[in-house]
């Protein structure tokens, strides 16, 4: 089945469909950010369900350039040969950090079972307003298997809201470094489930460039609009950055190096309707890249996606409580000429999909119970995904199969305890020997445990 009718049938069926769910093994990564709580006066639980997803209140937040607040400012008027100021008066800063124990049902050959990490990471922010209608927040974080300090996601918009034809019209300009970060929904990869995951365990040996591929290595800029409340459209353009690579950028040692300009783009259309909310879209981007080096043979890929958010209130006498359902499916076609000749590729042409399907539970605002289904298929090539140890593929094949279940308990807004279950029915290809030395998918599935500290 062709690409085009796979995305438009699962457009048809996102509100309806209860199939499948993505799986997003990342670090730890920026979610509730108390400079914001401080500079609008509002708690976390305001614009946060499970963080980082966020409410209607944290969507219109961010939407408008994180320029809320009630916090004192430092203000002088524009002149005539004087430019205005709006500075908040305390610096926007906030932490964050966690522990972690992470073990899979078989070890790693040659390792230790059970990762204790304390931190598995530490996060600084730098979020708030900047000016009237300017705003962001940039983040840098420590990794405790690099042991240093690195450069985060990173997200500085100016907004303004205006009415055309009598309707609410939003419209700004947002720079940031990871396709996605600046999108306003939890069911694409930039802000998507599991909320928190673990750095010691395997992971499928293939995803599409566009589930965090891109993540901190590029740099971009674009336009976003809102328009009546329902219609968002957004387009940026991208380029290489390698953050700790030479500048300018020679290419070596880096798989992507992004040719002319990466174009990526966003609409969704957004409802509500009683104690109903429902937000379908699609995004996707295209780029021409060199592998290590900056000329030759190129590979070129092209990333379609669709996504959908359905939340539904349901107001108990003592408590409100939400229940949440994420839907993403990505389609990846690759032409690897780059690697073609570079012989890491047996042929040119290859396909991926990424699905992924998660449900949440809310019991107020202190107990969240998910889980979900994922999905990961593609072109078979034994080259690409050649067998090695735990990582690697006896028959090429990158199908991965499995689900995600999660608790997570808030004593206090800014502390979360949780407890996160992945199991694999299949991992890179087999359940049995995938990787063609004796180790079956169940051997990775793993238990996570968390607690994560923002203040």
């Amino acid at each position: 089945m062709s690409s085009k009718p796979k995305l438009f049938c699962f457009l048809l069926l996102i509100p309806f469909s209860c199939s499948f769910v993505g799986l997003l093994f990342r670090a730890t990564r920026a979610d509730a950010v108390p400079s914001f709580a401080r500079q609008t006066g509002l708690a976390c639980s305001a614009c946060h369900t499970t963080i980082p997803e966020l409410t209607p209140l944290g969507r219109q937040f961010k939407l408008n350039g994180y320029a809320l607040r009630s916090l004192k400012t430092i203000d002088s008027k524009p002149g005539h040969a004087s430019a205005p100021l709006s500075l908040l008066s305390e610096l926007p800063l906030s932490a964050q950090f966690t522990i972690s124990n992470t073990e899979t049902q078989k070890p790693q050959p040659g390792t230790q079972n059970g990762s204790f990490e304390l931190p598995q990471s530490a996060s600084l922010f730098l979020a708030g307003a900047i000016g009237d209608h300017v705003g962001g927040f940039i983040q840098v974080t420590y990794e405790d298997q690099a042991d240093h300090f690195s450069w985060d996601n990173t997200d500085i918009r100016w907004a303004r809201d205006r009415k055309l034809f009598d309707k609410d019209f939003v419209y700004g300009i947002d720079l940031n470094n990871n396709p996605g970060v600046e999108d306003l929904w939890n069911d694409t990869p930039a802000w998507g489930y599991p909320w928190v995951a673990p750095d010691a365990v395997p992971t499928p040996v293939a995803t599409p460039i566009l589930n965090g591929g891109l993540a901190q290595d590029v740099a971009g800029i674009g336009g976003y609009t809102m328009f009546d409340q329902h219609l968002y459209a957004a387009g940026f353009i991208y380029r290489s950055a390698h953050l700790g690579g030479a500048q300018p950028n020679p290419g070596t040692g880096f798989g992507t190096n992004i040719q002319g300009l990466a174009p990526y783009w966003r609409v969704a259309w957004q409802q509500t309707h009683g104690n109903n909310y429902l937000e379908i879209g699609t995004y996707g981007m295209h780029l021409a890249s060199t592998p290590n080096a900056v000329v030759g043979p190129r590979d070129y890929l092209t990333d379609l996606a669709a996504d959908f958010q359905w939340e539904h209130t349901l107001p108990w006498e003592s408590r409100h409580d939400l229940l949440t359902v994420h839907g993403d499916y990505i389609h990846e076609s690759s032409n690897l000429l780059g690697a073609l000749a570079a012989r890491s590729v047996a042929f040119a042409p290859h396909d991926l999909n990424f699905e992924h399907l998660d449900a949440v539970y809310h019991l107020g605002n202190r107990f969240a119970f998910a889980a979900g289904p994922f999905n990961t298929t593609g072109t078979s090539d034994s080259t690409l995904y050649a067998p090695s140890p735990v990582s690697g593929s006896s028959t090429g094949n990158p199908r991965s199969d499995g689900y995600i279940l999660n608790f997570s308990y808030w004593p206090l807004q800014n502390i979360q305890l949780g407890v996160q279950y992945t199991g694999y029915l299949k991992f890179n290809g087999l359940s049995v020997n995938y990787d063609g030395s004796g180790r079956n998918a169940s051997a990775n599935n793993s238990v996570y445990l968390i607690a994560w500290f923002v203040f």
